[in-house]
This record gives C-alpha cells, structure tokens and sequence, in this order.
C-alpha cells in the first residue's frame, strides 16, 4: 500500500515530526486540523531534517497539503537567504533550486525563481512574502 493510500493515524509528536508521519499527513491533511498543530507549526517543520519531505511533497500536483509543503519551502530558502546561511546550508538550497529548474511546474519554476532572486537581492525579503506565504497566496514571480 502506498503512503497516499495510507491511513494517518496523528503524529506521534507534532513539534517534531518524522518525514513518513509528514508525508502521510500530506495526503490527508482533513485528517488533523492546522488549526489543533502547535503555533507557527510551518515554521518547525521548515528546517533542514524535513526539506526533501517538503520539497517531494511541493513537487507532487496530486498532494492536497502541497501549497503548505511549498509554503514552507518559501520559509526555508527565505531564512536561509536572510541568514546568509546560518539557518540552513546554501548547496542543500541550490541542490533543490537545480532539482525544482529542471523538473518543477510552474509553481516549482516561481519558487526556485524568487529564491535565486531573493539570494541576487536579499533586500528583497518581507517577511509576509516568505513566511507568511504571501508568495504562495499570489503566486507572483519577485520583480
């Protein structure tokens, strides 16, 4: 049986969830409210332990919680980028940037854009377009 077809029976531990419980979440996401998740629980999981989850999950058209997957893809290259990557390392990011150029759609393409837009001009970051997911909301490309 696949994940997608999988039951998610809740997360073990939600402030610190595993890659499968995040990607059994993902297909069914009705399954537990965001609204029962810790506060700013997009900023937890957006660190570099579940990025390829996320990045897998953003890359799926056919996952539902993929515009929460790429919200917090937007989050991880944003505070990586505004930490001149303390946060995170810069070739995992340029690693998945690559990866989301050659094989994303054109919500992947806008990701990888505004993020390689955003490491050319870091003033460019609001926190509302990046960790609020006003990128994700307006789907619009940095100009």
């Amino acid at each position: 049986m696949s994940v997608q077809g999988s039951t998610f029976h809740g997360f073990a531990n939600p402030v610190d969830p595993s890659p499968a419980e995040l990607r059994a979440w993902a297909y069914r996401p009705d399954s537990v409210q965001l609204t029962t998740m810790p506060q700013d629980w997009d900023l937890l999981v957006a660190g570099d332990r579940l990025i390829t989850t996320l990045f897998d999950l953003a890359m799926d058209p056919a996952c539902p919680a993929r515009r929460f997957a790429l919200h917090c893809l937007y989050i991880y290259a944003g505070d990586g980028i505004r930490t001149d990557f303390r946060a995170q390392p810069r070739r995992r990011l340029r690693k998945l940037l690559e990866q989301a150029e050659r094989n994303g759609d054109e919500l992947m393409l806008t990701w990888a854009y505004n993020a390689r837009t955003l490491m050319a001009q870091p003033g460019l970051f609001v926190y509302r377009d990046w960790c609020e997911g006003g990128l994700v909301r307006e789907n619009r490309r940095l100009g």
